[in-house]
Order: structure tokens, then sequence, then C-alpha cells
């Protein structure tokens, strides 16, 4: 796709100009683009592991469950299973904000030693240890995405640059110096037939 484009001296200035620019921004954003996809490897790899840790505890967690169902007046553990708060801040990777865990706050369990079966407190362990490893990966997913979308935004800049910006600028450059090359030419060429009708 030609545009159209002015075949002046200004214009390519102008094209040099653009051509130059988009020359030197290019190896940034290339840089940007393997910094992104150095540190998506990461968080995968990272995201699998949260899955994976997951994965192995849910048979202690579901074993707590069948015992919760089991056994009658214990259902408050609901509550102190679920995380009460989940406190994030964000990690800057190549120029973008992804979450980062700081801390999974659950409510401070209150009930008598006595009234509640002995076996509550490990319930309780495992049973937090899944929610606490799900949270993790819900917020590893998060991170992911987050560095997946900015990677392909980044993957379009490159390519609109190589396959469209560079070599267009290039092409007006072309064309802009034919023609001025031929203006030249055709303008030596009156000069010197007005020369030769001035000297007869």
């Amino acid at each position: 796709m030609t545009t159209h484009i002015r075949l002046t001296r200004p214009e390519l200035k102008r094209q040099r100009e653009s051509l130059k620019r988009f020359l030197r921004y290019l190896p940034m954003l290339k840089l940007r683009q393997q910094q992104l996809q150095a540190q998506l490897l990461i968080a995968q790899r990272e995201l699998d592991n949260a899955q994976n840790a997951e994965n192995a505890a849910q048979p202690n967690a579901n074993l707590a469950r069948s015992i919760l169902a089991r056994t009658p007046g214990v259902n408050f553990l609901e509550t102190l299973i679920t995380p009460s708060a989940v406190r994030t801040h964000n990690d800057d990777i190549a120029g973008i904000a992804v979450p980062a865990l700081d801390e999974i706050i659950f409510p401070e369990p209150q009930y008598g030693l006595i009234s509640t079966p002995a076996w509550t407190d490990f319930v309780l362990r495992d049973l937090r240890r899944l929610a606490e490893l799900r949270t993790i990966r819900l917020l590893l997913a998060e991170r992911c995405q987050r560095i997946q979308a900015e990677l392909l935004k980044t993957i379009q800049r490159v390519n609109l640059f190589e396959q469209v910006k560079i070599p267009a600028a290039q092409e007006s450059i072309r064309r802009i110096k034919i023609y001025l090359s031929d203006e030249l030419a055709a303008g030596i060429g009156r000069a010197k037939m007005a020369k030769n009708l001035y000297k007869n």
C-alpha cells in the first residue's frame, strides 16, 4: 500500500528523519519483546509449579472436607478457611505492572479447645493450605495474562515497524530521490538548450 507523498526536498528530509526514528526505536522494541518473553517463561513455570502444589495438596484437603462432612457442629471452619484479605503489590516487568503476593490473611481461629475435636487444627491447616495455593495460582495466572497481553502488543509493534513503517519510508525516500534526480537532469538539459539558443 503506497500513500501519496509530495516529491519535494522537505518531504525527503521528513521521510529520512522518520526512517531514522523508526530504526532507532525498533531495537528497543525488540529488546522489550525479549524481556517479556523471558518473563513470560518464568511466570508460566511458576504457574505450573503452583498448579502442581495445589494438585498435591488436594487429597489432604479432600480428606479434611470428608471429616468435616461427617462431624456435626464444625461448620464454622468454612469461614476460617476463606482468606479474609489478600495483600498484593505491583512489580514492574519491562514497563508493565504485574501483581505480586505480599501475604494471605485468614481469620483468627476462635474456638474452645475442649468443645472442638482434637483434629480441628490439622483439618484447618490442610484446608487453609489449599486455599492459599489456589490464591497463589490465580494471582500467577493473572500475572501471566498481563505479560502475555503486553507481549502481543509489543510483537504487533515490532511487526508494524519491520513490515510497514520502515519499508514504506525507504520506498518513499527512493521515489523522491528518483524524482529529484530526474528533475535535476531535466533542469540541466533545459539549461544547456537555453545556453545553445542564446549563443545562436
